[in-house]
């Protein structure tokens, strides 16, 4: 029988930006300046609208890397997965 892992926790982030690619440039400033924090799952990153919340847009590839993570680049890319983002 498999042993029952605690459940995760979601922090959702409200921001007052109105625009897609504002919240991507903050989702990636966030990811650059706070990478280093183990807790945080930054390849399960997604966007949503204020107010349809149930409509997520992921960010990044969140495909595993062999000891480098996972990878930086956005989700769709063309090519290879890697550690450097796009």
């Amino acid at each position: 029988m498999a042993a029952v892992s605690a459940p995760r926790w979601v922090i959702h982030l409200p921001t007052t930006l109105t625009s897609l690619d504002g919240a991507l440039i903050l989702a990636t400033a966030l990811r650059d300046s706070l990478g280093h924090v183990t807790a945080i799952d930054f390849g399960e990153t997604t966007l949503s609208e204020e107010d349809r919340q149930f409509l997520r847009t992921r960010i990044w590839c969140d495909a595993r890397l062999d000891g480098a993570g996972r990878c930086r680049r956005r989700n769709d890319h063309d090519g290879p997965c890697g550690v450097t983002g796009e």
